[in-house]
């Protein structure tokens, strides 16, 4: 095989640290920054150009569809760690397999995730209590959502390899396109032609769709590296089991968190529409300040991956000290701004009086936190770069989900006030942080793949 290194925007074992993380973590900002609008405009074409029912069957989907697709592209990440490992240690034969494993399992994924989702949807939508008069809309948005899954699945696992080999510019152009893409059909099938929730979710395939394909269209024409041959797609059980190994955590941990995130939910709905308002006002605020956080998380599984695997076990460590205190300075200056600027943000999105109240007292309990959200997710990403992604899966579990129902189910009894649900947040980041910081610095995370190879 060439060992040509066309595939790779930035190598991240050479360089300056904080530059080479930066400069990978931009990319894949503007890309979730993208995600946002992308699904914001969604919203706002049906809620301005359809009926109630119809919004509401689309922007209440968003658990259930995490909850198969999260498990998926969870795995995924695993395969990106596997690649980036042989990348860093100059293995390209190695890589070369990783990478046709990877592709392997989304085409496998595709279809489960197909099958599972339109098996389940009616279930969910019954579990969730849909009303009546938006179950229709929901199973109609959903059924198409699924059918097209393995659009968003294959882009999603392109876009773990190229970013595993450093490359986190191309999957950005690819979403920017799909973005305007998504726009206009979502503007031409349901302000035009009025297919209302089926005009959505097919606008959305198709946008997802265009990405997918120019991910593979791009990975079968590299030279070198990361090119992916379709008549060499084959089973390695070895690469396959790390893929699973390092990527099922994850999946398990984005599907049970978001059952956990459902029964939150469910509790804030007792609370009536205003509270719900508030929330939901907040939680799309959050969406966006979160996103500086959530790509540095990204990028620190890569940028570990790449540096254990050529042994640069120094250089590993003061990029994950970079990543945690950049992340966690970040999380805190916008958690400041949260604190002081709530009522103003909140009313971009409701204008309420008592909705906005609630929603300005969440904000306050929770966003001086931030730095504990980003510190557990940097420390996570760090963790899953070393091979140790079961340790992530845990914690996140136990507290992200377990405690966190425990204790609002518990102290609402008890306490049947709202600001029980909002300290549930702080409380159980401040425990998953503590575990975290505990576990980095007592355990000899840097020689994970070295000890996992003496025992095989």
């Amino acid at each position: 095989m060439s060992k040509t290194k066309s595939s790779v925007v930035k190598d991240l074992t050479a360089g300056p640290i904080g530059r080479g993380i930066l400069a990978f973590a931009i990319p894949l900002f503007l890309g979730q920054l993208l995600q946002q609008l992308y699904n914001v405009a969604d919203a706002w074409v049906v809620g301005n150009f359809a009926d109630n029912n119809a919004f509401a069957a689309v922007s209440s989907t968003g658990s259930m569809t995490f909850l198969v697709i999260g498990f998926f592209n969870g795995v995924a990440t695993g395969g990106g760690v596997v690649i980036s490992k042989y990348f860093g240690a100059k293995n390209y034969a190695a890589v070369d397999k990783a990478v046709h494993t990877n592709f392997l399992f989304g085409i496998i994924a595709s279809v489960l995730a197909t099958g599972v989702g339109l098996a389940i949807v009616p279930w969910l939508l019954r579990i969730m209590k849909t009303p009546d008069e938006v179950m229709p809309e929901s199973l109609t948005y959903l059924r198409i959502y699924f059918v097209g899954v393995s659009t968003i699945i294959m882009y999603n696992i392109g876009m773990a390899i190229m970013r595993a080999l450093g490359d986190s510019i191309h999957p950005l152009y690819y979403l920017i396109l799909s973005s305007i893409v998504n726009i206009i059909l979502d503007l031409l099938f349901v302000a035009v032609l009025g297919w209302g929730v089926a005009g959505a979710g097919i606008a959305t395939v198709i946008a997802q769709g265009i990405s997918a394909i120019l991910c593979i269209v791009r990975m079968c024409r590299l030279d070198g590296i990361g090119r992916l041959r379709l008549s060499s797609l084959k089973y390695y059980p070895d690469y396959m089991g790390e893929v699973i190994a390092q990527g099922l955590p994850n999946g398990v941990q984005n599907s049970v968190i978001s059952i956990g995130n459902m029964v939150v939910q469910t509790n804030i709905n007792s609370f009536g529409s205003y509270a719900m308002s508030g929330v939901g006002a907040y939680s799309k605020i959050e969406g966006f300040a979160f996103l500086p956080i959530t790509s540095m998380s990204i990028s620190l599984p890569t940028f570990i991956g790449q540096n254990l695997g050529a042994k640069k076990y120094d250089r590993a460590k003061k990029g994950a000290a970079f990543g945690i205190v950049s992340g966690v300075l970040m999380a805190e200056i916008i958690g400041v701004i949260f604190f002081n600027f709530a009522p103003q943000l909140l009313r971009l999105f409701v204008n309420v009086d008592e909705a906005v109240l609630i929603g300005e007292g969440h904000a306050k309990r929770i966003s001086l936190f931030f730095c504990l959200l980003a510190f557990s997710h940097c420390a996570a990403g760090v963790l899953r770069g070393c091979g140790k992604s079961i340790v992530p899966m845990i914690t996140m579990l136990a507290f992200w989900c377990g405690v966190r129902i425990a204790y609002v189910t518990i102290t609402l009894h008890f306490i049947p006030r709202f600001s029980v649900i909002s300290w549930a947040y702080p409380l159980t980041w401040s425990l998953s942080s503590i575990v975290f910081l505990l576990f980095l610095l007592k355990s000899d995370w840097v020689h994970t793949f070295e000890k996992k190879k003496q025992k095989a």
